[in-house]
């Protein structure tokens, strides 16, 4: 992994940590992998069954992290089925 996919890497990590701190994606993600497909275009892998991976690129001015929170956003916005545990009625009622 070179130097910029590492940092890219940590970069991704802390903004998965801080999206799922602020309930913006439902679960948590961790980025294991930054791969370049070519100029400015990458994709994060994270090993995770409910979503893989997100591709992200970016035009001059703009950061990777910025990219990469919309993107993610994005992509968790269009994922279908169950993403939390789902808990029945009597279960909510005990959590009161």
């Amino acid at each position: 992994m070179t130097t910029k996919t590492h940092e890219m890497k940590i970069g991704a990590q802390e903004t998965l940590d801080e999206l799922f701190v602020e309930s913006l994606i439902p679960f948590r993600l961790s980025a294991q992998q930054v791969d370049s497909l070519g100029m400015e275009e990458y994709i994060v892998r994270f090993h995770d069954s409910r979503l893989r991976s997100v591709d992200v690129s970016w035009k001059p001015g703009q950061t990777f992290k910025t990219v990469f929170r919309t993107a993610i956003l994005s992509r968790v916005k269009r994922l279908s089925g169950p993403l939390t545990i789902l808990r029945t009625a009597s279960q909510t009622q005990s959590l009161l």
